[in-house]
C-alpha cells in the first residue's frame, strides 16, 4: 500500500482511569478519540473531529469524569471500538498517512486495545511520537507535556485539556510549529 504523504493524522486518546487501581473485572480502554489532519505542506490544521467510544469492559470513574470531564451517560452515546477504528481507516486513510500523538500512550492503548479485542490495528506502521521529537529539537534534558511544550513556545492551550479532540488540536499545532521551523 502506497504512503500518503499529504497529511498527518494528529490522535489523542482519553481513556477509564482511576485514582488507584481499577475496580476488579475493569480495564482502561479508550473512551474518546481526538483526530486532527495537518496539511503536510502548508502546516495547517484542516479537520478535528471528536469520536466517543462506548466502553465494553470498564465504566467512567468519578476520577476520570473530574479529569475528562466525560460521564459514563456521556460515553454511553458512543460508538464501539471496532467501529471507531473502522472510521480512523475509511474516513482518514490512517493505515496509508503517517499518524502522530502526544508521547507513546496513544499508540500503546490503541496496540493493547485491539489486540485484547482481536480488532485490526487501524494504523500503518510510520507513528510519530511528538513528546520525543520536541524534547530532541529544542534539546531539552528530558521529555516535557504538551501543555508545558506549548507554554515554551508562547502559545496558548486552545480549548479543554483532557479532551481528546482539543489535545489533538493542540498537538498538531505543536507538530506544526516544529516542521514549519525546520524549514526556515
Amino acid at each position: 500500500m502506497a504512503q500518503r504523504m499529504d497529511q498527518i493524522v494528529v490522535i489523542d486518546v482519553e481513556s477509564t482511569c482511576w485514582s488507584a487501581q481499577p475496580p476488579a473485572g475493569q480495564t482502561s480502554e479508550i473512551i474518546e478519540i481526538g483526530v486532527c489532519t495537518l496539511d503536510i505542506a502548508s502546516g495547517n490544521r484542516l479537520q478535528r473531529r471528536d469520536i466517543l467510544v462506548r466502553p465494553e469492559r470498564s465504566s467512567v470513574s468519578t476520577f476520570c469524569t473530574q479529569l475528562t470531564t466525560l460521564t459514563q451517560d456521556r460515553v454511553e452515546e458512543g460508538i464501539l471500538f471496532a467501529d471507531a477504528c473502522s472510521v480512523l481507516k475509511e474516513k482518514y486513510l490512517t493505515r496509508e498517512r503517517v499518524w502522530a500523538s502526544y508521547g507513546d500512550y496513544d499508540r500503546t492503548m490503541f496496540s493493547t486495545q485491539c489486540e485484547a479485542l482481536g480488532i485490526d490495528y487501524p494504523f500503518g506502521k510510520r507513528h510519530i511520537n511528538i513528546k520525543t521529537l520536541f524534547a530532541l529539537i529544542h534539546a531539552l534534558p528530558h521529555e516535557i507535556g504538551m501543555d508545558a511544550a506549548l507554554e515554551m513556545l508562547g502559545l496558548p492551550l486552545e480549548g479543554t485539556h483532557h479532551r481528546a479532540d482539543d489535545d489533538a488540536w493542540n498537538t498538531a499545532r505543536l507538530l506544526s510549529k516544529l516542521l514549519l521551523q525546520k524549514r526556515q
